[in-house]
Formats: structure tokens, C-alpha cells, sequence
């Protein structure tokens, strides 16, 4: 009997349109890192005379004069101001949106879709909206109902609550920061809490836990960097946030921008430039510390999205039915 000969097989080859979107991916990640480096580039040359008269001085100055021959800029105020609004508006929109990505993932799913939606659309509102509505009718509510009972019962004892609140303050900023980011972290938190097996918050209930123990016990431990992860997207929104700020906060400058009450005015670093971008004169130094605080800020931003990007990251990669500790 003769012998049967085997054809040895040949190679699995990847089809033409793989290629191509591997290559199609790379350029659009490499030009991604290009645009975001020229940018970076482009800003720090623009400024570069403020960053050659003050260096460093100019991020832990205080001064802000515009007056040509007495002119003395500094970014730090403005720093203190965005990290403040920011900070204030993460503790009180993170609570809230993580209490509705809790009800909307354990809510049936005729309540949770329509509910979810509901606040998702809240995003695709445009900030300036926000900042007409705060400015026109918010403030006025919340200065009576809010501000004003909180001066008189700790305004003489606590520091924080010390002025005379007149709604366009840092604490009214705040919370419209604090609305404008619910959106986004209640979207991605609700993501994240689904990811967790069904079998973990079975396994909760069988012990005899209520809801809220269930979720302390089989969801937050599973999805607590994703939550930060969240957290932290948040915070990037409230940082850059421009326009409500703007319409809110009361815009001090110099010294009298640094927080020091809540019912005092303040600035941010994007409501600066808003502010005096226009009038700002090109043969002065004005514009180089505008644009020289658009660079402080842009790397900001960079770096909070960065460890929100590894931290969403770090959650995706986990296996399902582990828990990350």
C-alpha cells in the first residue's frame, strides 16, 4: 500500500483589513501624542517671557497687575481657586453620583434605563447653560435658604463660613461644579458596579445581608478602583469647567482670589483667561501669564487623567469573580 502524503499546512496569515487597522490605530495613537506634545510645545514658547522674567516665581506669586511699567504676575491664587471649586464640588457630587449609579444598577430595568438616560442627557448640556441658570436663579435660592443660615450659625465660630454671602462665591460655584459632574462619574460608576458577577451579590443576599451590606460587602470591594477611577474623570471635568465658573465664582484677583471663605469671591485658572484673554496686550506680559496659566492648567489636566485612565484600566483588568483588594 503506498504511503499518503500529508500536505504540511500552511500558515494562518492575517487578512489585508487587519493590517490595516493596525496601522490605521497607530497613527491615530501617535498623532494623538504629537498633537498633545505641540500643544504643551506651543503654550510654553507663547509664555515663555513671563517663565524668563519670573521662573518659578510666577506659580507661587501672588500679584496679579496689569498696569504696564508696575506689572507683576502670579499664578497661585488662581491654582488654590480651581483646586478649591474642584475639591468642594467632588465631595458633594461624588456621594450623590455613586448613590445614583447604586439605584439605577439595582433598579429594575424598566426604572433603571429610562433613569439612567435621564441623567446622562444632564451631560450634553452645555456649561453655559449652567451658568445663566446658576447665575439668574440658582444663587438667589441657595444665598437665602443656604448661605445665609450658614453664616448666622457658624459664621462667628468657623472661618470657612466668615463673610457676607452674596451667592457669587466660591460655595455657589461649587455646586454647580458639582451638578455639571454627576453625569459623568454616576455613567461610568453605574458601568463598573455592573461588571460584578451576579453570583458575589447572591452570595451576599444568601448570607443574610441587607442591600446597602451587599453593596459594602460583594460591589465596593470589586469595583473600588473603578469608582476612583470615576472619581477622578470627575475631577478632570471640574478642573478645566470654564463658563459657569466663570458667570459664579465672582472673579477676585491677586490676593483677594485666594480662598479663604466660602461666601468670599475667588478665581480659577480657566475663569482667568476667560476674563482678560480680549484685553490682554501682546508687547506686555499679560498675555505670556494668561497663556503661561493655560500651561499650568493643561498639565493638570494631563496628570489627573492620566491616573484616572490607569485606574479604569486596572478594574477592566480584573477577572470576573475576583476581588480586587
Amino acid at each position: 500500500m503506498g504511503k499518503i502524503k500529508l500536505k504540511p499546512e500552511k500558515p494562518n496569515r492575517r487578512p489585508i483589513s487587519d493590517k490595516i487597522f493596525k496601522i490605521g490605530a497607530t497613527v491615530a495613537g501617535v498623532y494623538v501624542l504629537v498633537m498633545v506634545a505641540l500643544l504643551v510645545f506651543q503654550l510654553f514658547s507663547e509664555s515663555y517671557p513671563i517663565w524668563e522674567e519670573d521662573g518659578l516665581g510666577f506659580i507661587v506669586g501672588t500679584d496679579w497687575n496689569a498696569v504696564e511699567g508696575r506689572e507683576s504676575f502670579g499664578a497661585l491664587p488662581y491654582i488654590f481657586g480651581t483646586l478649591a471649586t474642584a475639591g468642594l464640588a467632588m465631595l458633594i457630587g461624588v456621594p450623590l453620583s455613586i448613590g445614583i449609579a447604586m439605584f439605577i444598577s439595582d433598579a429594575p430595568a424598566k426604572i433603571g434605563g429610562p433613569l439612567g438616560f435621564v441623567v446622562e442627557l444632564l451631560a450634553a448640556v452645555p456649561s453655559v447653560i449652567y451658568g445663566l441658570w446658576g447665575l439668574f436663579v440658582f444663587r438667589i435660592y441657595f444665598k437665602d435658604w443656604v448661605e445665609k443660615p450658614l453664616h448666622d450659625a457658624f459664621g462667628d465660630s468657623i472661618w470657612l463660613f466668615s463673610g457676607t454671602p452674596f451667592g457669587l462665591d466660591i460655595l455657589t460655584a461649587s455646586v454647580i461644579l458639582a451638578i455639571m459632574i454627576i453625569p459623568t462619574v454616576s455613567a461610568v460608576a453605574r458601568e463598573v458596579m455592573k461588571a460584578v458577577p451576579q453570583q458575589q451579590k447572591e452570595a451576599a443576599y444568601m448570607l443574610g445581608a441587607t442591600k446597602w451590606e451587599m453593596f459594602k460587602l460583594a460591589v465596593f470591594p470589586y469595583s473600588k478602583t473603578g469608582l476612583i477611577g470615576a472619581s477622578i474623570l470627575g475631577l478632570g471635568r471640574a478642573v478645566g469647567e470654564t463658563m459657569a465658573v466663570t458667570m459664579l465664582i465672582g472673579n477676585a484677583t491677586g490676593i483677594a482670589a485666594i480662598p479663604s471663605s466660602f461666601f468670599k469671591p475667588s478665581q480659577t485658572m480657566s475663569s482667568i483667561i476667560a476674563n482678560e484673554f480680549v484685553e490682554a496686550s501682546p508687547a506686555s506680559l499679560h498675555l505670556p501669564a494668561l497663556i503661561g496659566v493655560a500651561l499650568v492648567l493643561l498639565l493638570i489636566a494631563i496628570a489627573i487623567n492620566v491616573v484616572a485612565h490607569l485606574l479604569v484600566t486596572r478594574m477592566l483588568k480584573v477577572k470576573e469573580g475576583a476581588i480586587n483588594n
